[in-house]
């Protein structure tokens, strides 16, 4: 009897793989093939940027061509992410087939006029939409469709990143503060590599980074130096209060110049406005685009905030205050890569103000302002080991941990429930 039960049981599994196999195919081999369309015209518009400083001057007209293009077509895709995580909350009206080809051309004109903002939302966004027509298409059940939404948002994050298994714990952590449900587990992390793996079959390459330091410390299991320990945390607590201060100065300007402006289309104006001021009063574009690549030898960008004199004492305010700006008034993109800058350049500087190491202090801003703004400590934990090894795996879950206290109850995704 027993035995009969186990092989009934293990018969269910396998025909619960094989269903949910054939359902996160589709969604993840399209979502990595947009992915990758989507990287590769990033790519291609930062160096036409480059090459067209001028551009910049345009910014405010793009701005006003963005918000034309949601305000006539988007229907409800102006919610973005929020609302994927809403669908996946409480499935309502849906999420329009259209969110993610106008979230991947808006994003584009973002980067090729200037503006500071990201690319996880994109992408998240291309696989949210791609998994609602989906479940529209196979007619699922509402409990399926909150799987598969879930799965279009691990097939994204994965693949924009290149980091599978960060995008499958992104998916399941990113919706709640403090609880995870696990039954989409399997499913989120199926989509997540696939999607991965076809991205990368597309020629795309993301960019590597490195942490030479090596820990001399003996103590314990982990090896690990106390002295450096404290300073982690101490560390990890500005990364956790600068997360909370973008997500509010992000959440505040676009409040504050939507009550100022009532004509709604000059916000996006305004903002254009100001990031053309900011970048001639400061007489760098460092705090445009990505900041991944830089325009000359010297620019600050993310990797160079990995060495020592990389960065400037306030880069990580600067890239804050342009990319706040940018999201805050209508642009488009995401927010998690110039997080990524963010807390590398604020790593770099907290690295030299404590006689710490530079590459490990910056590895640790990269992942741990990122748990603070988005409350997900335990994926950012496993992007650190994803991204820079597992070597300093003790001193990754210390920073992402503690960062996500000092954080604050609020992020940058207003639909997380708490």
């Amino acid at each position: 009897m027993k035995q009969s039960r186990f092989s009934f049981e293990q018969f269910s599994i396998l025909a619960y793989l094989g269903r949910w196999t054939l359902l996160v195919l589709p969604v993840a081999l399209t979502a990595g093939s947009l992915v990758a369309l989507f990287l590769w015209l990033l790519d291609k518009v930062t160096l036409l940027r480059f090459a067209n400083p001028w551009l910049l001057f345009l910014l405010p007209l793009a701005g006003v061509l963005i918000y034309g293009t949601y305000r006539y077509f988007g229907k409800n895709s102006e919610a973005g992410n929020n609302l994927i995580i809403d669908e996946i909350h409480e499935p309502g009206a849906g999420i329009p087939a259209r969110m993610g080809p106008l979230v991947l051309v808006t994003t584009v004109l973002t980067h090729l006029f200037g503006g500071s903002a990201g690319r996880e939302g994109t992408a998240v966004q291309i696989g949210g939409s791609l998994a609602q027509w989906f479940a529209r298409t196979f007619k699922l059940s509402q409990a399926d469709t909150r799987t598969l939404l879930m799965t279009g948002v691990a097939a994204g994050f994965g693949a924009v990143f290149g980091t599978p298994v960060t995008g499958a714990i992104f998916a399941l952590e990113v919706l709640a503060l403090g609880r995870m449900q696990y039954d989409a587990l399997l499913p989120c992390f199926m989509a997540s590599v696939l999607a991965d793996i076809v991205c990368g079959a597309w020629g795309i390459h993301h960019t590597a980074y490195h942490i030479s330091f090596a820990d001399t410390g003996t103590t314990g299991f982990l090896q690990f130096d106390l002295v450096l320990l404290i300073k982690v945390i101490v560390a990890a607590a500005v990364f956790g209060f600068v997360g909370m201060g973008f997500a509010q100065l992000s959440h505040g300007i676009k409040r504050i110049s939507n009550r100022l402006i009532p004509n709604k289309w000059l916000v996006p104006v305004a903002g254009g406005i100001v990031i053309i001021g900011l970048t001639y009063v400061l007489g760098t574009r460092d705090y445009l685009g990505l900041g991944v690549t830089g325009e000359i030898g010297r620019s600050v960008t993310i990797p160079s905030c990995f060495h020592p004199g990389g960065a400037g004492y306030l880069s990580w305010f600067w890239k804050l205050l342009f990319t706040a700006i940018t999201l805050g008034t209508g642009f488009k993109g995401g927010e998690v890569t110039p997080l990524f800058f963010i807390g590398a350049a604020l790593g770099n500087t907290l690295a030299i103000l404590g006689g710490a190491p530079v590459d490990l202090m910056a590895g640790l801003g990269f992942i741990a302002v990122f748990a603070g703004a988005t409350k997900t400590p335990l994926a950012c934990t496993l992007m650190g080991i994803e991204l820079f090894g597992g070597e300093h795996v003790l001193y990754y879950a210390v920073a992402c941990f503690t960062a996500f206290y000092f954080s604050g109850q609020s992020g940058i995704y207003t639909a997380q429930r708490k």
